[in-house]
């Protein structure tokens, strides 16, 4: 069984941050992904950044230069620092994490942006 806990959500002004952590905890392999997806009103879930636990990333054209993702393998956790947060990024973000053909998600946690 794995489990992801995320946290950091929350409402901010836009040109504002947050930042996300999900801590994963269970059976976890050494080679794995940990990423963030959102998912807002009416739209696919879609990928904002991963990283392989060797430290590659990964981001979505629309945070790149904006969003950092981050992760302490020895805690099993990801981090997303979100900075210039826009009125657009608001949504519901997912912590997943992927290892051996599997993929385990997160509660989910909101993320809301005011404009």
């Amino acid at each position: 069984q794995v489990q992801l806990v995320e946290s950091g959500g929350g409402l901010v002004q836009a040109g504002g941050s947050l930042r996300l952590s999900c801590a994963a905890s269970g059976s976890i392999f050494s080679f794995n992904v940990m990423g963030w997806y959102r998912q807002s009103p009416g739209n696919q879930r879609a990928l904002v950044a991963d990283i392989t636990s060797g430290g590659s990333t990964n981001y979505a054209n629309s945070v790149k230069g904006r969003f950092t993702i981050s992760r302490d393998n020895a805690k099993n956790t990801v981090y997303l620092q979100m900075n210039s947060l826009k009125a657009e990024d608001t949504a519901v973000y997912y912590c997943a994490l992927r290892m051996r053909g599997h993929i385990y998600w997160g509660q989910g946690t909101q993320v809301t942006v005011s404009s």
